[in-house]
């Protein structure tokens, strides 16, 4: 019995020492999180998540200049992923301007939140519900988005609450 008893609360101690170090961390998180950074990006709040699965193309009909300085943008200073696009890539072929546009831009409106402003770009991309994907090129979508961080943001409760559950069931082991 006095084994057990060892056992329990040693895994007490080691319970709330890992529930305080990530408390620890959450709020240094916090602390960091308040101050303000500057950012090119644009700000936060997607508004358009509310409504459903989104995606950012660009809009038919902008002049092939316009279109083109978007995509460089995209890819360059935006730091969109836009390697699919280059020759051999699963989203080079159809080779158009206006798909590799709408990858590149839909590509930033993910990556920065998925408010209207990421889809801008100078009036050359808008906000769609209809899937643009095809084929082998899947177009990342906003509820892909809010899914991966979601689960990125619930993984330490997700690990307290395992704690709690296996301390339950060694106090059951122990007193009952």
């Amino acid at each position: 019995m006095k084994r057990k008893e060892l056992l329990m609360n040693g895994l007490l101690i080691f319970a709330w020492f890992v529930v305080c170090a990530e408390a620890a961390g959450a709020l240094q998180e916090k602390v960091e999180s308040t101050t303000p950074i500057p950012t090119l990006s644009p700000p936060e709040g997607n508004t358009t998540f509310i409504d459903g699965v989104t995606w950012c193309v660009a809009r038919p009909g902008v002049p092939h200049e316009d279109l083109q300085n978007a995509l460089d943008w995209a890819c360059g200073q935006g730091a969109a992923d836009c390697s699919p696009l280059q020759p051999g890539g699963h989203c080079y072929q159809p080779n158009t301007l206006l798909l590799h546009a709408s990858y590149a831009f839909n590509i930033f409106y993910q990556q920065n939140g998925n408010s209207d402003i990421a889809c801008n770009f100078g009036g050359a991309g808008t906000i769609t519900k209809r899937d643009p994907s095809f084929g082998p090129c899947k177009f990342l979508a906003s509820e892909t988005s809010a899914a991966s961080a979601l689960m990125s943001r619930s993984m330490p409760m997700m690990g307290a609450a395992f704690l709690t559950a296996l301390q339950l069931r060694i106090f059951q082991d122990v007193y009952y």
